[in-house]
């Protein structure tokens, strides 16, 4: 994807990448035993690595106008905008907190030998409105709890919702990952399927599209999935012309 120069260090994640720099370093330490000096750990501590690490794992501002990051305030109360100034007070911060927590914990309580997947969206999307209130709409929780609920969604086989949370992830995975990511392939992957199926055939060409300009690149294109994604393209693309043509 990039010119790698002569004697350039070739390197590879080995863990989840959507994290903030401590998350990513925490990880590494305990579960490889190093101290990753890669030029994105590289950036520890630096204005833009504090914005970001804010943005996935902080709190979001209080004013819904406002898209600033929060740090901790000097006397350590609260929570203040770097963007407008407000402050969000830290008890009100833990009382949401401790609100998704005691969810969290129902949730994950639920039998997975009887698994209701109505019940488990039910408490998701509680915790959902929880964590808008508290985090940032490119938080990593916000994401995972989102998963959780186009999971359970799909499950059921209640396409068109789970549509709608496939669509709500999507920028963060393009946030979070880069261009070429198998992950944000196959969120397209999925947008386009359940587009195809819901008779959205535009849209799931142009879903389908990025989905192979991505994984033809992380999968190859000579495994059964591939081709089958390839395959799906083409007749999405017969059908969405065939549609233009008979509106003329």
């Amino acid at each position: 994807m990039q010119h790698i120069p002569t004697g350039t260090e070739v390197l590879i994640s080995y863990i989840e990448t959507a994290g903030s720099t401590m998350t990513r370093q925490k990880a590494l330490k305990e579960q490889y035993l190093f101290t990753c000096t890669c030029p994105r750990c590289s950036k520890a501590g630096q204005y833009d690595d504090i914005q970001e690490s804010a943005v996935l794992e902080g709190y979001r501002c209080k004013s819904e106008k406002c898209g600033g990051f929060l740090l901790r305030t000097t006397d350590g109360k609260g929570f203040q905008c770097q963007g407008c100034g407000l402050v969000r007070d830290k008890e009100e911060i833990k009382r949401i907190a401790t609100e998704i927590k005691l969810l969290s914990e129902e949730a994950a309580s639920i039998p997975s030998t009887t698994f209701n997947y109505e019940e488990a969206i039910f408490i998701n999307k509680r915790i959902e409105k929880l964590q808008t209130e508290l985090y940032d709409p490119f938080s990593i929780n916000l994401m995972q709890t989102r998963e959780k609920i186009l999971k359970s969604l799909m499950e059921l086989e209640h396409w068109t919702e789970a549509l709608a949370y496939c669509r709500l992830t999507i920028p963060f995975y393009q946030r979070a990952y880069p261009a070429v990511h198998p992950l944000l392939g196959l969120q397209y992957y999925t947008c386009g399927k359940l587009e195809w199926y819901l008779g959205d055939t535009e849209e799931a060409v142009k879903s389908l599209s990025k989905a192979a300009d991505v994984l033809r690149i992380t999968h190859g294109t000579n495994t059964l999935f591939m081709k089958d994604l390839l395959m799906k393209l083409e007749e999405a693309r017969a059908e969405a012309s065939y549609k233009l043509s008979s509106k003329g």
